[in-house]
């Protein structure tokens, strides 16, 4: 089996990517909402009819693209519209993913916008909003790539031979494979790993009596609701793409 493919590699990048995620929702708490840096329209010609975080997300997904970060697997952009890659394509690498257009990235950035920012912002506006944006980008590329990760860990189950799998896939029965790909100890274990990481990390300071920057329940519930639903969503369907490449 691929490497990448493999239970000890994928955990140990989920395992970052909660770190990734959980400093990235501590830089972002130290600003106010800034509601206004979400609206459409707000800041004038430049930006045009995107709000702040959507051109700023924008534009680096353009730069990153001409580093080729999208013609890895597991990266998947918020924009359609970009340039070609500078660089020539990595030798001898072997996608262990087969073809997926499962792209839920409107929905993570409508969930960033809508619940997490909320969630871990103070209400207002402090005027940050540069400050703010360059956070925003930073998390929901994390949240993205997290989310979206669900591919491997789908392609991993479906090569590990599990019938019941390959045949709720290829009957497209998508609430057995959510059963199937639902593992309730495993989600604790991550709920609860967060939320300790969400606790040691937002310290101001070390010590027990440390104040926290960053709710660790608050954390923990935005993955329980939020990141883990739409990561076992994407397995799903990847696990229906995966069933009918199969056959066709």
């Amino acid at each position: 089996m691929n490497p990448d493919l493999s239970l000890k590699s994928i955990r140990a990048v989920l395992i970052r990517q909660e770190e990734t995620i959980v400093f990235g929702l501590i830089e972002r708490a130290q600003f106010m909402r800034n509601g206004i840096i979400y609206k459409p329209g707000s800041f004038g010609a430049e930006v045009g009819a995107d709000c702040l975080v959507g051109y700023l997300l924008h534009e680096t997904e353009r730069v990153h693209a001409r580093m080729r970060r999208y013609t890895s697997p597991d990266e998947h952009p918020f924009y359609r519209d970009l340039p070609g890659p500078l660089l020539p394509a990595v030798a001898n690498y072997e996608n262990p993913l087969i073809e997926c257009e499962t792209n839920v990235n409107s929905e993570v950035f409508g969930v960033y916008r809508d619940e997490i920012v909320p969630a871990v912002c103070r209400g207002g506006d402090d005027g940050n909003y540069g400050s703010s944006s360059v956070c925003d980008v930073m998390c929901l590329q994390a949240l993205s790539r997290r989310v979206h990760y669900g591919k491997f860990v789908a392609e991993s189950k479906y090569r590990a031979g599990t019938s019941d799998i390959g045949e709720a896939a290829l009957s497209g029965d998508r609430n057995r494979l959510m059963e199937l790909v639902t593992d309730l100890a495993v989600e604790r274990d991550v709920i609860s790993r967060v939320r300790q990481k969400a606790e040691l990390y937002g310290r101001l300071e070390v010590g027990a009596s440390a104040v926290p920057r960053i709710d660790p329940d608050v954390v923990a519930g935005l993955y329980e609701r939020w990141i883990i639903p739409m990561n076992k969503r994407v397995q799903v369907e990847y696990l229906l793409a995966r069933a009918k490449s199969a056959v066709s």
